[in-house]
């Protein structure tokens, strides 16, 4: 096996992604996928099931969506920030004080000039009457119907409230997020304490080489901004160097590549024979660089390009076939009609072969639209499999 090949199965199966769960099944295996994977994040777009419950159905057997509910309640996830908005263990919920405090303080400028009264009006309500959802923001303080609290200051309020810690949310439906206090939502063992610069570089780190198995300095530094935080990272990294955790990589295809000391010589594992069908915000291939140098795939989420320069469809999603990704397919569920479409299909690699991935793959699709609420799958196009060109 290459190099190359080595690392693709070490990624995979710290990614939860080889040929066994990683993590158990149903709401503790959930538990456990986030709590390795240190964030799942969540998005809007509804075009298939929104990436967080997509990203933890391609890991979890038995997943359900209520799952995440079930851990919020249980005091072992909550939502805040990671690069996106996501899904956190709660065992780590110190490692986000420093971005809460930093917009209590003001640092961050989308959160200052904010009606701090409002705010003050909108913790009394929540702790006077309970929890809350947007859509009960539905009066201006005149007790009138409108839109003024939650079109405008009253959402930036909520917001504010939220980011800086003062609000949680306890419960979501959809995409519709219910908050609570936090004194009432916090376990009354989590630490509080607000990590030093080292503590959180060291988290970040830590955290990015637990999932991946073989990082990039790149990769570790993705959206991280302000210099003493990259010298803090790199002082952390020079520590694990020294202490033999972490080893230079010069042969795994990647610019500055580090690896987990452990995965060196350790065997990478069996890898699935079935198709996977991933979310393009999955923890795999967020990091794009790092997923053209190690896996081959040039991927960009085309949905926010306009529509005459895609090349490959609206919501492409990578296709996962044992150790490869093979291409790509566009899908989009017709709740209504219980239908999933399949508008195109991109075999890319061409080493696949047809008689071993098109079963495997119209497999996964089947079973990718049930978990979409979909009785059929939709694609026109089944009999023209080709490979790209």
């Amino acid at each position: 096996m290459t190099p190359s090949r080595h690392w693709q199965r070490i990624a995979l199966a710290r990614q939860g992604l080889g040929a066994a769960p990683a993590f158990g099944a149903g709401a503790d295996g959930t538990r456990r996928a986030i709590e390795h994977l240190g964030y799942v994040q969540i998005d809007t777009l509804a075009v298939v099931e929104r990436a967080h419950h997509h990203v933890l159905w391609a890991r979890v057997p038995g997943y359900a969506p209520d799952h995440l509910n079930q851990l919020l309640r249980a005091g072992h996830v909550f939502e805040h920030w990671f690069h996106a908005a996501a899904y956190l263990p709660l065992r780590d919920y110190r490692f986000a004080l420093p971005r809460m405090n930093g917009i209590r303080r003001g640092e961050n400028r989308y959160f200052v000039n904010v009606d701090a009264r409002l705010m003050q009006e909108l913790l009394a309500r929540v702790r006077g009457e309970g929890p809350l959802r947007v859509r009960d923001l539905d009066t201006d303080r005149a007790g009138k119907s409108g839109t003024w609290w939650n079109r405008g200051p009253g959402k930036r309020a909520l917001d504010t409230l939220f980011m800086q810690g003062d609000l949680m949310v306890c419960e979501r439906n959809g995409m519709e997020k219910v908050y609570d206090l936090a004194e009432r939502v916090l376990p009354s063992d989590t630490d509080l304490r607000e990590p030093s610069l080292h503590e959180y570089a060291a988290y970040l780190l830590d955290g990015t080489v637990r999932a991946h198995g073989l990082v990039t300095w790149k990769q570790v530094l993705h959206l991280k901004t302000g210099e003493p935080l990259k010298a803090a990272l790199r002082e952390v990294l020079a520590e694990r160097i020294a202490d033999g955790r972490l080893v230079a990589v010069p042969d795994a295809g990647l610019r500055d590549a580090y690896a987990d000391s452990a995965a060196l010589d350790s065997p990478a594992g069996p890898v699935a024979d079935s198709v996977t069908l991933l979310s393009p915000f999955d923890n795999l291939v967020i990091h794009r660089d790092r997923l053209a140098a190690l896996f081959g795939m040039d991927y960009r989420l085309e949905c926010y390009v306009a529509a005459p320069k895609r090349k490959f469809g609206y919501f492409c999603l990578p296709i996962l076939h044992g150790d490869r990704l093979v291409g790509r397919v566009d899908c989009k569920a017709h709740r209504a009609e219980r239908r999933l479409a399949v508008q195109s299909l991109h075999i890319e690699d061409p080493a696949a072969d047809p008689d071993v991935l098109m079963p495997a793959l119209h497999d996964a699709l089947r079973r990718f639209a049930a978990f979409n609420g979909c009785d059929a799958v939709d694609a026109p196009v089944a009999a023209g499999f080709r490979q790209a060109a």
